[in-house]
């Protein structure tokens, strides 16, 4: 089973970053208030960057925590495509 990173936008243009193994699944539980607290008190909740897939899900939330400890800067440029 594949996994993803993904970073979501909330509606006050907060970032998210999470995992899943279905990235338009997870996106609309987030917004259907079965997420996490964060993202269901910042709805609407849109995806903007998923990763490539990660062979297990260690790999992946690896890469998550790695995410997560960047500035909104740089999660900006590797949404954009300027950061990899």
């Amino acid at each position: 089973m594949a996994w993803y990173v993904y970073i979501a936008k909330t509606r006050t243009s907060r970032y998210y970053t999470g995992i899943t193994t279905n990235p338009e699944k997870r996106e609309f539980k987030h917004n259907t208030g079965k997420g996490v607290r964060m993202a269901t008190q910042q709805e609407p909740f849109k995806i903007v960057y998923t990763s490539s897939p990660f062979l297990n899900k260690s790999t992946a939330r690896k890469r998550e925590i790695q995410i997560k400890g960047w500035s909104k800067d740089k999660k900006t440029k590797l949404i954009s495509g300027e950061w990899t």
